[in-house]
């Protein structure tokens, strides 16, 4: 098994990069937002692999970093799902927000990417939901340690009032996160009160 992979990026295709490590040029299938990573970082990168053997397909599929990785993993063992559907999951969806969706049953967000129809996207929130019964939930775009606590501080604040992990975090992903706490608590309980 080939854990990762360190080289120079010499090709890139539409679902693809080539690497050349040590003279030996890796296919590596990645995500679309990926691969625009590798390029904007030039030089030398280290691509987290999974080989993918099957008595009728063999690849390589790579990511930046270990939880994309962890997540393909887990999406390729819910049954219908395959790696090319579990590699546009993850082009069109961050793993963070991937994981979010799951805890909240959003099939919505799942089905938007291409190829994963409703009942698809349902079976994988029936499959993999109790995976993130424990996952703390911090979204992956707050981008100051500042925003990250006040969301740890909104979530703990949510749930002494008695709401659920799950119910909290899906509210926390739809309120702006650069108020202050009361006010995200605030705006969150408007949404919860809806809901």
């Amino acid at each position: 098994m080939i854990a990762h992979i360190k080289g120079i990026p010499e090709e890139y295709g539409e679902d693809y990069v080539v690497i050349d490590c040590g003279g030996v040029g890796y296919s590596i299938s990645m995500p679309l937002n990926e691969i625009e990573k590798v390029k904007k970082q030039g030089g030398r990168v280290k691509i987290y692999t999974y080989h993918y053997v099957r008595e009728d397909q063999m690849g390589l599929y790579g990511f930046l970093d270990k939880e994309a990785l962890s997540m393909f993993k887990m999406l390729i063992n819910v049954s219908g799902v395959g790696p090319k559907a579990a590699l546009s999951m993850l082009s069109s969806i961050s793993p963070s927000n991937m994981i979010l969706a799951i805890i909240t049953g959003d099939d919505k967000t799942l089905s938007k990417a291409q190829g994963i129809g409703k009942k698809l996207a349902q079976r994988i929130i029936l499959e993999l939901k109790d995976k993130f019964k424990d996952y703390s939930f911090l979204p992956e775009d707050e981008e100051t340690t500042g925003n990250i606590d006040q969301t740890g501080e909104a979530m703990g604040a949510l749930m002494s009032l008695g709401y659920t992990r799950q119910e909290a975090a899906s509210v926390l992903g739809k309120v702006d996160k650069t108020k202050s706490i009361e006010e995200i608590v605030k705006d969150a309980l408007k949404l919860l009160m809806k809901g």
